[in-house]
């Protein structure tokens, strides 16, 4: 889900922000964009704990899901294990490594272990896409491609998704999950399926009319969308096997109900019409991501009428045989609206077809799997402050102001001052959050007074919420201390230490001349800042004068050793 992409990367952030700043010193060697893909996913298909590591989560992640989401497979080749294996140690020096995980010993071991295989995956990409290239200079665009749409989809309108509590609530209710259920708790333990056919005709006929189905090929694409959920498993040489948790299906845990709509996504090409000759059902191949791109470039609704036109034509452009095709389909919007109906994605009231909150999310994943630009962000009656402070980040002010006046139509001033400072202190080594949710706050005036007061009593807020409330001059406020300046400096040099070496240094230079900086080294080091550490590193070895570095190193040992 595109919102828990994106709120799995914000949780990521302040820590891989830190890890950045960890490398200079301690591993220069390492790649942090790779590691950055490593983690999220992780974080997404492993574990709910970015600091809870397992020897047996590196085999699927490096082995399975990083060779698909990988877009420099040439980089990733030389980089990915020693950065990773950075990434591991930094976990482990700053306390980050969960006492649930595996040993960094036995992680690392792993690590070794996989590297060949890992290579050797990244190897095969690179072929891959060299074959490609080399056989037609350009891919070729075919039916139910996004390339062709890239630009009407960078153009939408912000698309507004819902929480995921929503969409797992109609996941639960997709027909064509739990007709995938009911196959597997049919199929068992250890069903022998054979080579050239998995089934005899005989187990054919009694799964049909066991589940209710009006024929062999409906039996067999839910027997690809239970593979596709892993509802179904190969237990061995020739047999396959229900998983141990099919069976509670719809499940409990949000995250897991959604997991499980994730991984049979794919399965909306079992939409696309199959006719008896192949030929005829290779050109409408693509038909059922063709309706779906142009339903939700029509605004997430079309006419029935105007949709059929448009991929008859569209199939008649892709394929010679796109007229033969279609004529021979009968409606060949039927399979694909049936298919796409069952999966939870659309509904068709009378002449309509309109996409679902499952089929805009369920798009929007395939937009981002095509490497297309697209805006979509949680609605905004389900948006958290905190959902606001992370895509603020990518915001242009203009847009940024929009989506604040919006949030704050919605709550009274007071609460969303709350809200806002709430947010901030949910991670205290996320600046970025911290400076943005001061920011907002301060445009409320005196009616957020009560909740900087209240920010007076948590560390990572005391420096705004006392500058705050000096501005606003209220009587019993606290003036700020030099800690409170320097807690301030110490947030943007971290903020700007995330955008890059020049951007680190030119805010390193903003204090003033060299020696005005050295003497800033001399005392700041006596704020307990999260990042405190990690600063006086990157200070050292970016700084392009010397003495400064110097001065960074002794602020750095006087650090550590509570001087």
């Amino acid at each position: 889900m595109t919102d828990r992409i994106e709120a799995a990367a914000a949780e990521l952030r302040p820590l891989l922000q830190e890890f950045l700043l960890w490398v200079p010193a301690n591993a220069p060697e390492s790649d942090p964009d790779l590691v950055g893909s490593a983690a999220l996913w992780h974080r997404l298909s492993q574990r709910s704990d970015v600091g809870h590591w397992r020897r047996d989560d590196l085999r699927p992640l490096m082995l399975d899901r990083l060779p698909q989401v990988v877009e420099d497979p040439d980089a990733a080749a030389d980089a990915m294990v020693p950065s990773l294996r950075s990434y591991l140690t930094f976990l482990h020096e700053t306390g980050r490594l969960t006492a649930a995980s595996d040993r960094l010993e036995l992680l690392l071991n792993e690590l070794d272990a996989l590297e060949d295989d890992f290579v050797d995956r990244m190897e095969d990409a690179i072929g891959e896409t060299e074959w490609d290239d080399e056989e037609d200079g350009e891919e070729d665009e075919g039916l139910g491609d996004f390339e062709p749409f890239a630009d009407e989809l960078a153009e939408l309108p912000t698309l507004r998704l819902r929480p995921d509590a929503e969409l797992a609530a109609d996941a639960r209710r997709v027909p064509l999950i739990t007709a995938a259920r009911d196959l597997s708790v049919w199929i068992g333990t250890d069903r022998k399926v054979g080579q050239s056919t998995l089934l005899t005709d005989a187990e054919v006929e009694e799964a049909v009319t066991a589940l209710g189905l009006t024929g062999p090929q409906k039996l067999w694409n839910l027997w690809n969308l239970a593979i596709d959920l892993e509802f179904v498993t190969p237990s061995g040489e020739d047999t396959v096997s229900i998983d141990s948790d099919t069976a509670a299906w719809p499940f409990d845990d949000d995250e897991d109900v959604l997991d499980a709509w994730m991984l049979g996504l794919g399965s909306i090409d079992y939409g696309d019409p199959e006719l008896d000759d192949d030929d005829l059902t290779v050109a409408l191949s693509g038909l059922t991501r063709e309706t779906l791109i142009r339903v939700l470039l029509s605004g997430g609704q079309k006419a029935l009428d105007d949709l059929r036109e448009e991929l008859a034509e569209a199939v008649r452009d892709y394929d010679d045989l796109g007229d033969a095709a279609w004529e021979a389909a009968g409606d060949p919007l039927v399979p694909v609206l049936d298919w796409l109906t069952g999966y939870g994605m659309a509904e068709v009231e009378g002449d309509t077809v309109q996409l679902t909150s499952l089929g805009t999310e369920g798009v929007v994943h395939l937009v981002d799997e095509a490497d297309l630009d697209i805006d979509a962000r949680p609605a905004i009656d389900a948006m958290t402050a905190h959902d606001l402070l992370s895509f603020s980040a990518d915001m242009s002010e203009e847009e940024a102001d929009a989506e604040f006046a919006a949030w704050m139509r919605l709550r009274e001033p007071a609460q969303a001052a709350e809200e806002l400072l709430g947010a901030a202190v949910e991670d205290e080594s996320d600046a970025l959050v911290r400076v943005q949710a001061a920011s907002l706050v301060g445009q409320l005036g005196e009616v957020a007074i009560p909740a900087w007061k209240k920010a007076l009593n948590e560390e990572s807020l005391r420096s705004y919420a006392a500058t705050h409330l000096t501005q606003l001059e209220v009587d019993d406020a606290p003036e700020p201390t030099q800690a409170d300046t320097h807690w301030l400096i110490l947030d943007m040099w971290t903020i700007s230490a995330g955008l890059g070496r020049a951007e680190f240094v030119s805010s390193l230079e903003d204090i003033g001349p060299a020696t005005d900086l050295i003497s800033l080294l001399e005392v700041i080091w006596k704020v307990r800042h999260p990042h405190l550490d990690e600063l006086l590193e990157a200070i050292a070895e970016a700084h392009p004068d010397r003495n400064v570095g110097k001065a960074a190193k002794r602020a750095l040992f006087k650090a550590r050793s509570g001087d």
